[in-house]
């Protein structure tokens, strides 16, 4: 009698566990629909020059994207920043590039983007070569946590967005960092399906990785930015800003990489 019971209540159970997925892509898909503001055109005509060079498919689903991510996620402003919808769209430009053709990935863990009106100051321990800790004050433009934050200073998500083709981008940069943590801790191994995929991507990140802090030691030049050869995570945050924003050159320089990479994000920016 308990197992019948049990048996017919598992479909209720089951509809109560999916509701909340099954009404949220009902309201995303809503929101997909919805004309996108003539305003919001605007700023990201002016504020994000690089959309208007993507192809038209992938920028309706850009600003598809866009319009879930807005309606979802909250912006604060601190130290005295009063959050616009310039600020709210520009952001949301950049942040939502590491969405396309990402089926249902909507930044699921991001709670709350922060945005200063300049570079922060952050306190973080450090061990010295004694395994003391010690307090240590860092100036940063952005940063991504774990437990569902990006903080971001404004002056420095308008200056990325406005020059496309440097491969500095702090937007990509901090968003990269939030798909890293899709499956923990940021390490620079991004939730990947197929074990083969996996050993192949821990293969040619762990080699270009290697290389790049050669060059780094050497004070050689190099396409990606040198802060790439602090951990494995700062180094795919670094590389996805780069894949973004100079594709010919990291598919002439890094062709592994760029397979690696663009197979991730399931985009090819050398057709853009």
């Amino acid at each position: 009698m308990a197992t019948l019971f049990f048996v017919a209540l598992m479909p209720v159970l089951l509809a109560w566990v999916l509701r909340e997925p099954l009404l949220a892509r009902w309201r995303r898909w809503r929101l997909g629909r919805r004309p996108f503001p003539a305003e919001w055109r605007r700023i990201v005509r002016e504020r994000v020059p690089f959309v208007a060079g993507m192809p038209a498919d992938l920028q309706l689903q850009l600003k598809k994207r866009m319009q879930v991510f807005l309606a979802e996620k909250p912006f604060i402003g601190c130290g005295g920043l009063a959050v616009t919808d310039e600020m709210r769209v520009t952001v949301a430009a950049q942040a939502c590039l590491l969405l396309l053709n990402q089926g249902g990935a909507h930044f699921e863990d991001l709670r709350q983007v922060l945005l200063y009106p300049g570079p922060f100051m952050v306190d973080r321990a450090r061990s010295d070569a004694m395994g003391l800790q010690h307090e240590q004050r860092q100036v940063l433009q952005g940063e991504s946590w774990q437990q569902g934050q990006v903080i971001l200073s404004w002056p420095d998500v308008l200056e990325g967005a406005a020059v496309p083709d440097d491969g500095r981008n702090v937007v990509i940069h901090e968003f990269a960092h939030q798909r890293d943590q899709e499956n923990g801790r940021a390490n620079g191994a991004p939730l990947l399906f197929g074990k083969a995929r996996r050993q192949r991507w821990a293969r040619v990140m762990h080699r270009e990785y290697a290389a790049l802090r050669r060059q780094v030691a050497a004070d050689e030049p190099t396409l990606l930015d040198p802060y790439g050869a602090t951990a494995p995570a700062e180094f795919f945050a670094v590389a996805s800003e780069v894949l973004f924003e100079q594709a010919t050159l990291m598919a002439e320089q890094h062709p592994a990489l760029y397979r690696e990479l663009s197979g991730y994000y399931r985009i090819n920016p050398l057709s853009w």
